[in-house]
């Protein structure tokens, strides 16, 4: 029978893989449909693309740690170290939040119709608006986790009891201290503040969408209803992200601060916490997929080119 630790480790190293394999296959597929289909690029794409490259970050920050962990390497990270893993990470995780609350709501305007006053205005200053939020959430993200980096050092005991952030290489300076969930407070009321834009925005655009089949109904051709618009796509695909995102951080969320402010620390509940945390950016690549018009040219193509070799077989 193969040991739980064995299988522990082959789960964190597949889902390492398959995370990075397919953030960086949507990446070089946006990039391919920059450069040399420039005809067919849109403005979400851009999005998209930031939201690929912070995912690939969270994944490769988080679960190389944890994999070093899980085969029991000592001391892999320093003081400098846990500085620089736990603060990419953090900012990493922090512009996901961010980029997932500005598509939804850039698909939220992209759908509403320009007779809305305060559509028409935003319509035409979407690219501005888009550049202005994203350097925004770099900004914001940069300076709360900024502070952290004076409060991460090197674990200096394997076995503690107390209150704070402990993993298996890094702990918080003032571990042990009641207080030192100041800092927790910052970093959840950042993050609600965009799950909640998250939330609204896809109420919004749920509500939307029925109200809109409703109105399909009503039509005498059926084609026009059973085709459903790029609009209609490019919603629902990031519906499924955002109720995938705001599922999988309620559950990340609860083991953090379930770990944070028990005295009795359980060291496998942080590598199970890491999984959670790279849920979201390794599906993500996945989700956008389906709906790629480069993923559905080449799959077609594909079916075509082998239909016609099993033809060719067959008729020799």
């Amino acid at each position: 029978m193969v040991p739980n630790d064995t299988v522990f480790q082959i789960f964190l190293i597949f889902q390492f893989c398959l995370g990075v394999i397919g953030n960086s296959l949507l990446l070089m597929l946006y990039i391919y449909s920059f450069f040399l289909r420039p005809h067919s690029k849109k403005l979400i794409d851009s999005v998209f693309m930031h939201l690929t490259i912070v995912n690939m970050s969270t994944i490769m920050f988080t679960l190389i740690k944890d994999i070093m962990l899980s085969f029991g390497v000592p001391n892999f990270l320093d003081d400098i170290g846990c500085k620089a893993v736990l603060f990419s990470f953090r900012v990493s995780r922090g512009l996901s939040i961010c980029t997932t609350s500005v598509l939804s709501t850039f698909q939220v305007i992209t759908i509403t119709p320009s007779s809305s006053k305060w559509a028409s205005w935003l319509k035409p200053r979407l690219s501005t608006w888009i550049l202005s939020s994203l350097l925004c959430s770099w900004l914001i993200n940069l300076l709360i986790y900024g502070y952290m980096v004076k409060m991460v050092i090197a674990k200096t005991n394997k076995t503690q009891v107390g209150y704070g952030y402990s993993d298996g290489y890094c702990q918080n300076k003032h571990f042990g201290n009641q207080n030192s969930g100041s800092f927790n407070t910052i970093i959840i009321t950042h993050d609600l503040f965009f799950v909640a834009i998250m939330m609204w925005a896809s109420l919004y655009m749920v509500i939307f969408l029925y109200r809109h089949r409703k109105r399909a109904q009503h039509l005498h051709s059926q084609s026009l209803s059973s085709q459903p618009s790029p609009e209609r796509k490019a919603t629902h695909s990031i519906l499924s992200l955002v109720s995938c995102f705001v599922l999988i951080y309620w559950l990340n969320n609860s083991i953090t601060l379930y770990g944070f402010y028990t005295k009795e620390k359980i060291p496998r509940l942080e590598s199970i916490n890491a999984i959670f945390t790279t849920c979201y950016p390794t599906i993500c690549p996945f989700l956008l997929m389906r709906n790629n018009k480069v993923i559905l040219q080449f799959t077609s193509s594909f079916s075509v080119l082998r239909m016609t070799c099993f033809q060719s077989s067959s008729h020799g």
